[in-house]
């Protein structure tokens, strides 16, 4: 049932059954629920076990008058917020109207009762219930909504880290089998063309042996690039910042962009998943220089704070053009982003058209920095 034709429950509340009568055959064709109480402790029975729209109540009662069942009422969690219109029997009580305001009071009526204004004023606080019931409604749907869509990117963040994962795992793998295993080979046939080229005494053979040499030093450097894009041997066997200072030798000579380096100590040993993921940051930075920035300089900043390493890459291109964002280029930053929220980190991007871009990099260190001594 849709929540606007949803009945609504208002509690009538006077010490005599007359006035209940009357207060019911008015608001009978409003078509809402009516409850009926006879005293402030009945009253505050039925606002303790269900939710109300309005509460009709009279001042003078015995026991528990009006003021003090509406000071009870305010005092409950459910009934808090319930509107409360006093109902008063002379003009003379008008003076306790300020005290009925302070108890929670909304409005007044004296009796005897206006019907037409009776239920001119139920109706709007009917109405505004209503309204209430289908915003609060929404609102726990819209909070539901956004718990699953909460939900939904962590998984899809633990999915995103776990490939990752999983895909510099296979790099590493794939770049070993291929230098040690394709190495071995193509230097395996190198020797055995050597020695079959000491036994020709045909120069068309020993020509042909020549070029076959050649041939294979040819496959086995180009092995080592392949190894090296995979997974390069110096990220390993010497640390993070000899493989970003190796890296940024390798792009220079490359595209011809000047760089300047700014890096700790050689003898500084980060952790692996660290050292990956800031050097693999640090190659799609240079890649996205590269193809986009048209720069002639890049400078490289690595450094160690006190529980953080921080990459800073700045070059003097053409900065991220408007809607860039939005383009196939972006996925690169965003593949940035991903790699360094696993780890708890930000990548923060300051770039304006024709001023260059400078990205910083955040990561926290899980453990200190260890110096390597020879």
């Amino acid at each position: 049932m849709d929540t606007a034709e949803k009945k609504v429950t208002i509690l009538l509340v006077d010490d005599e059954e007359r006035n209940l009568f009357a207060l019911r055959v008015l608001l009978e064709d409003l078509g809402q629920n009516l409850l009926l109480a006879h005293s402030g402790e009945e009253a505050l029975r039925c606002a303790l076990e269900q939710d109300l729209a309005l509460i009709l109540l009279d001042v003078r009662m015995p026991g528990i008058d009006g003021f003090e069942t509406a000071r009870l009422l305010r005092g409950h969690k459910r009934s808090r917020h319930t509107p409360i219109i006093f109902l008063t029997a002379a003009a003379d009580e008008l003076r306790f109207v300020f005290r009925g305001y302070e108890v929670g009071a909304v409005d007044y009526l004296v009796k005897p009762l206006v019907p037409e204004v009776l239920l001119s004023k139920v109706s709007v606080f009917v109405e505004l219930h209503k309204v209430n019931a289908e915003l609060s409604r929404e609102i726990a749907e819209r909070r539901l909504a956004e718990q699953h869509l909460r939900e939904s990117e962590e998984r899809l963040r633990a999915v995103a880290s776990h490939f990752i994962s999983v895909r510099e795992e296979e790099r590493t793998h794939i770049a070993r089998e291929i230098h040690d295993e394709l190495g071995q080979v193509l230097t395996a046939l190198k020797m055995d063309i050597v020695w079959l080229a000491r036994h020709l005494s045909d120069r068309a053979l020993l020509e042909k042996a020549d070029s076959m040499c050649q041939l294979v030093d040819d496959t086995v450097r180009t092995v080592r690039k392949i190894a090296t894009g995979l997974r390069p041997e110096v990220l390993d066997d010497m640390g993070l910042v000899a493989a970003i200072g190796w890296q940024t030798t390798e792009f220079q000579k490359r595209t011809g962009v000047r760089c300047m380096t700014s890096l700790p100590p050689e003898i500084v040993v980060f952790d692996g998943d660290l050292s990956t993921t800031v050097f693999r940051i640090f190659q799609e930075l240079l890649t996205n220089v590269a193809r986009h920035a048209h720069a002639t300089r890049v400078d490289v900043e690595l450094r160690q704070t006190t529980d953080r390493l921080v990459l800073e890459v700045a070059d003097n291109g053409v900065g991220i053009l408007g809607g860039d964002a939005n383009t196939k280029a972006s996925l690169g930053l965003l593949g940035m982003q991903e790699r360094a929220r696993r780890l708890g980190g930000t990548v923060d991007i300051l770039s304006s058209q024709g001023s260059g871009t400078r990205v910083a990099v955040s990561i926290p260190m899980v453990g200190p920095a260890v110096e390597v001594r020879s």
